[in-house]
């Protein structure tokens, strides 16, 4: 069969299939892009040729920022519990380098996405190119080699016989939990043009199946033990748990033993909020419940975490604790020093779940204090979230409210992923989206975009705060274009509230941190700028709304829940206390300083520095 490499592309991709549970999806349900000279007559031909529609074999819906649509295949990737995501193009040159954040982003969250970015000619007969890199040492680089360090899987095609098999290895990391991350295939422009013969098996209809490893018997006769010395176990549930799509499996579990569970930012949802289990979010941005309890507890079961700094609180949580690392990914288990058992999460649980363990359970002393913690937690939500100012927390209490089952709330930057983490009451699992392992500003829109395409008929509530609003409005305009429908709230501070407040912490006086013009002086302090963010968004096709207050607040979301395309609404909030977790996270203070503040805020961290242990 004769076609372009670009054509055999989009052929192959159109017939990718995952399988679990004896479950189908399609791997890569539809392609975004941006064309540019380096991929329009490539991929760009090849998507119009095979039908430009969304009914087409692989729709293509086209992008505003090349990094917002790897942020949407994110989102759609982690709505479908990395069983499907979306192909992204782009152009050579600033196409191409934007992919960088939004690759980072994807494979430090472990979510798979593909990139496919134009590139150089192969053939080298025009060199340099336009936006081409010339390296005096070789010409085997261009500018896609910065997506190297950011990706699971990268690949240089130079010639269309490699297709196939770069195709197969980009396949096999999309759809390995252990390996999965952004997956790149550079693509010389000329090759993509290029005419080939092409095997028919190529284009076959091709079922990814997509493992769950279970335990190795002698690592879970090793666990077994282990949980059977502890008296004051703790669960911390990540986002591996919702990958493995194993939250029954954890509810009858903690259940079964009375272990409390803390969830990490990926793992929220992972119990409902009223399970009698669910001590809430663990960490610096977690609740006051988990927090004392990490520090009694003797045995820490993690399952389906990578132990970030703000779960261990700099690692100055879990002073006495042992660990038991449930992960697919060996990289993560070993973490700690802990006891690994390499398997799926939900295979684990079940495997645990054995005769081994009858009449094991935690002490009732400790079940008693996670059950009194957690009520003491949950009432102090409710005094934090009922105020009438509108204060971000008494704005997110509201929204929580409001919401329903099935619905999504969306975030990723700023002050508001740490008090949602704190205050958010996510009913099921999938019901609560926050990018916190990135926590790339920009994120909202587009990854809410994405969550949306993967689940059309759940209400998604996009909480984006004005500073990430400004970064990267423009996938309203793609939302708008395909009438996907989203709720965005923008929380309209004038500035960058939480790294104000950081760095009003270590001494730097909020420098930068507000969007004000120049006093007399020279310097940031002068008037508010006359920004007007909400119509902005009325600017982009948007529907808009504004609140002030709690009442017209409740009023603007439940008109735009009734609305059926995308509304925007804004919120100017006013500063208000947020509840203290008790928990520490490491930024450095400056060591030496003329100013006050910053040698007071240097003693305190050195004594907090005492607190940090190897866990060894």
């Amino acid at each position: 069969m004769k076609l372009t490499t670009a054509q055999a592309l989009v052929r192959f991709l159109a017939n990718q299939w995952t399988e679990r549970d004896g479950q189908t999806h399609r791997l890569i349900p539809a392609i975004m892009g941006v064309f540019g000279h380096g991929n329009v007559a490539g991929i760009g031909q090849a998507l119009t040729e095979q039908g430009a529609g969304t009914a087409a074999a692989l729709p293509y819906y086209p992008a505003r920022n090349e990094q917002a649509m790897v942020h949407t295949a994110v989102g759609y990737a982690r709505t479908r519990h990395r069983l499907a995501t979306l192909a992204c193009t782009t152009s050579i040159g600033p196409g191409a380098t934007n992919l960088v954040t939004g690759a980072a982003l994807a494979t430090i969250n472990r979510l798979p996405v593909l990139l496919l970015p134009g590139d150089t000619f192969a053939t080298r007969a025009a060199t340099p190119v336009l936006q081409e890199l010339e390296d005096p040492r070789t010409y085997d680089i261009s500018v896609n080699d910065t997506l190297r360090p950011v990706s699971r899987y990268f690949d240089r095609i130079h010639r269309p016989e490699q297709l196939p098999a770069a195709l197969l290895a980009a396949m096999r990391v999309l759809t390995d939990p252990a390996e999965t991350g952004a997956v790149t295939l550079a693509l010389p422009q000329d090759v993509q043009a290029e005419a080939h013969h092409w095997p028919a098996d190529l284009f076959a209809r091709r079922i990814w199946h997509v493992a769950r490893p279970v335990p190795e018997p002698a690592a879970l006769s090793r666990a077994h033990r282990l949980l059977l010395t502890s008296r004051r176990p703790l669960i911390i549930a990540g986002g591996g748990v919702l990958h493995s799509q194993a939250g029954a499996a954890l509810a009858a579990f903690a259940a079964r033993h009375h272990i409390p569970v803390a969830e990490t930012q990926a793992g929220k949802g992972a119990l409902p909020h009223r399970h009698p289990c669910a001590v809430g979010g663990i960490g610096h941005t977690g609740s006051a419940a988990a927090n004392a309890l990490a520090r009694q507890a003797d045995l820490v079961i993690g399952i389906g975490t990578r132990y970030s700094d703000f779960t261990t609180a700099s690692r100055t949580l879990f002073p006495g604790a042992r660990f038991l690392n449930i992960n697919i990914t060996a990289f993560d288990a070993a973490k700690h020093a802990g006891q690994m058992l390499i398997a799926d999460a939900r295979q684990a649980l079940d495997a645990l779940s054995g005769a081994e363990l009858d009449g094991w359970r935690a002490e009732a002393d400790w079940s008693a204090t996670a059950t009194r913690l957690r009520a003491d937690w949950n009432q102090h939500i409710d005094q934090v979230t009922g105020g009438d100012a509108l204060t971000q927390p008494v704005l997110l209490g509201i929204v929580d409210q409001m919401s329903r089952s099935g619905d999504v709330v969306v975030n990723a930057a700023g002050s508001m992923p740490g008090d949602l983490h704190k205050l958010w009451r996510a009913r099921e699992a999938g019901s609560y989206h926050v990018e916190y392992g990135y926590s790339c500003m920009g994120y909202e829109i587009a990854g809410g975009l994405g969550v949306k395409l993967a689940a059309p008929d759940r209400e998604v509530f996009v909480l984006v705060g004005d500073g990430s609003y400004l970064m990267m409005a423009g996938e309203i305009v793609t939302a708008v274009q395909e009438g996907v429908k989203l709720i965005v709230i923008v929380v309209d501070n004038h500035g960058y509230a939480s790294i104000g407040a950081l760095s009003e912490a270590v001494g730097a006086r909020r420098l930068g941190t507000a969007h004000r013009a120049r006093d007399a002086s020279g310097g940031l302090d002068g008037p508010l700028l006359p920004v007007d963010l909400a119509a902005n968004a009325a600017s982009l096709g948007a529907d808009v709304l504004r609140a002030h207050d709690r009442s017209s607040l409740q009023a603007a979301l439940t008109r735009a829940r009734a609305a059926a395309r995308t509304t925007v609404v804004h919120v100017e909030t006013v500063p208000g206390p947020a509840p203290d977790t008790t928990a520490w996270w490491d930024v450095p203070i400056a060591e030496t300083s003329n100013l006050a503040e910053v040698q007071a805020a240097r003693r305190h961290y050195e004594d907090r520095k005492r607190d940090q242990r190897p866990y060894l």
